[in-house]
């Protein structure tokens, strides 16, 4: 997960290339509390976390969504008391893309920090 997470986002254009199913797979196995789901017939990376209270949850939002304006890579956080449900994909293909596995393992190191 490390060397994903040491990842930057490349700038992607609408042509680029989506991961094939046996690269997703493979990106997969460094981030095993992700899963890969369908949405709307697109790929995308969503994982849960949980937390003691919506105060902790909404600053882990607050967090994720500074690495993701940082990275100017956006996901799909949804905040709720205790959990907050995160989505990667990349809107520009509708899929995944090596960026969604560098965010979503940056997303996961800094939740390790807060443990």
């Amino acid at each position: 997960m490390e060397e994903l997470a040491q990842g930057v986002c490349e700038a992607c254009s609408a042509d680029a290339p989506r991961l094939s199913e046996t690269e997703a797979n493979h990106l997969l196995q460094q981030i095993p509390s992700w899963t890969i789901e369908d949405l709307e017939g697109m790929s995308i990376l969503e994982r849960e976390y949980v937390f003691k209270n919506f105060a902790e949850a909404l600053a882990f939002t607050n967090q994720v969504g500074a690495l993701a304006e940082e990275a100017k890579h956006h996901p799909v956080l949804i905040t709720e008391w205790g959990k907050v449900t995160v989505e990667w994909w990349t809107h520009k293909i509708k899929g995944l893309h090596k960026n969604d596995f560098v965010m979503a393992a940056k997303t996961e190191r800094l939740y390790q920090t807060l443990s």
